[in-house]
């Protein structure tokens, strides 16, 4: 199985494909674009892009490309994100200036950057900022990236849970051109939707849920892209599109909702509360599984 995602070999994302399907193959593209673009192409079988951060929040391009694609959401991996400082080898931690990485991963490790005073430097990707401090070293440049784009590019770890929260993780979603047999265990469902403009619209499609008895896990709204001011929501809950519950929530939202999609129905992943309830390790080079 190919698994398209965005960035470069050691990319987090890579990591979340691999938990997903250990035998697949990643490739790794440059784009949220090109991972949708390649699936509905079929030039990989899944996708797999984040979704959200457990402490950054959403990822807006995601959700604004799950509204415009004809993909399905067939899975979901949520994947613990330790970030690590990498360096050219023989590098010391006080000799580090400045340090690349992904805007996001720079946001997680506001605090550890703040106390070393090092000058955050905004690149496209973690991996790629790995890259580009192995292939382009300069004095006093650090990179914020796994450790495993630091062995992928020949990095040292000078140290590695830098985030600033132990319940940093990601969700992501696994996407594929058709939707799969129903398995075992719990399962979850993504819509979106747009309510009409009057009082109590929102109110109304939400209620549908409550009086079906079916549990919401996220609710986000973003923009429409074709008339200003006016929103569409995405909408997380706990069960099948087959099963009754939800099955009757979602035909009373349709009668009062302007339009509705459903993204998939996929296999609940584990949410890491009991990994972040265990302890997280403590940081330094030993520190990263």
């Amino acid at each position: 199985m190919r698994i398209a995602y965005q960035g470069q070999e050691g990319a987090f994302s890579e990591e979340a494909a691999l938990k997903y399907a250990p035998e697949a193959t990643p490739v790794g593209l440059p784009t949220f674009h090109q991972v949708f673009e390649a699936v509905a192409r079929g030039e990989a079988e899944r996708g797999i892009v984040p979704v959200e951060n457990a402490v950054a929040g959403s990822i807006n391009q995601t959700y604004d490309l799950l509204l415009q694609s004809d993909l399905h959401v067939v899975g979901e991996v949520v994947l613990r994100v330790r970030h690590c400082l990498v360096a050219p080898k023989g590098t010391r931690l006080e000799e580090v200036r400045e340090v690349a990485s992904h805007p996001q991963a720079l946001a997680q490790c506001d605090g550890f950057l703040a106390r070393h005073r090092l000058t955050p430097v905004p690149v496209s990707d973690t991996a790629g900022a790995a890259r580009m401090v192995a292939e382009n070293p300069r004095p006093g440049l650090a990179a914020i990236a796994s450790r495993r784009a630091a062995e992928r590019y020949g990095l040292a770890v000078l140290e590695c849970g830098i985030e600033d929260f132990a319940f940093n993780y990601t969700r992501f979603f696994v996407l594929a051109r058709e939707e799969e047999p129903r398995g075992e265990g719990p399962y979850k469902t993504s819509v979106v939707f747009a309510v009409r403009h009057r009082p109590g619209g929102l109110y109304e499609a939400i209620g549908a849920f409550a009086e079906a008895g079916v549990n919401l896990t996220k609710i986000e709204s973003r923009p429409r892209k074709d008339r200003p001011w006016s929103y569409v929501f995405y909408l997380d809950f706990e069960g099948h599109v087959e099963d009754e519950a939800p099955s009757r929530a979602l035909l009373a939202l349709l009668r009062r909702a302007a339009f509705v999609k459903v993204l998939g129905s996929y296999p609940a992943a584990p949410n890491g509360e009991e990994e972040t309830a265990a302890g997280v390790p403590g940081r330094g080079e030993g520190s990263f599984a």
